[in-house]
């Protein structure tokens, strides 16, 4: 199978790559806001898209189109992401053109579900908390990607 996986820098692309030995199996595309994350992931492919946030329309605008080519291009059947803003518009892009989505919510998040992965409740294939307490209707809980 061929995935792939968008994590924002820091603790996001941290959390990400402790997923790496889930994808030993698979072919793996890596999309981040940092251009020199390229090296963390030797022998894949790997796309750079700009950081926004939810205050930033123009460049969740540019984001989207551009997130929508390089899926369009890859046709990988499940998209992963540990967040934050690419994560889940890659997600949602996904779910339109029909991939299998996966949010983890990031370890940081101890008392509440992010507002993103609360968003990608909507559409996400599965979403994952890190945090048994916050498994509930729709949040699934399968241990810390961290220990």
């Amino acid at each position: 199978m061929k995935g792939i996986a968008v994590a924002s820098i820091g603790g996001h692309w941290i959390q990400l790559l402790r997923l790496n030995p889930a994808f030993k199996n698979h072919e793996m595309v890596y999309v981040s806001t940092n251009s020199n994350f390229s090296s963390m992931v030797p022998n894949n492919k790997f796309y750079f898209v700009d950081d926004f946030n939810r205050k930033e329309k123009v460049k969740i605008f540019k984001a989207f189109f551009k997130i929508y080519k390089i899926l369009k291009l890859e046709k990988a059947e499940f998209i992963i992401t540990t967040g934050a803003a690419p994560g889940l518009i890659c997600l949602f892009v996904g779910w339109i053109l029909g991939c299998k989505t996966i949010w983890v919510d990031s370890i940081a998040n101890v008392e509440k579900i992010s507002l993103s992965g609360k968003l990608a409740t909507m559409f996400a294939s599965r979403v994952y908390s890190q945090w048994p307490d916050l498994a509930k209707k729709g949040i699934h809980y399968s241990g810390n990607v961290i220990s």
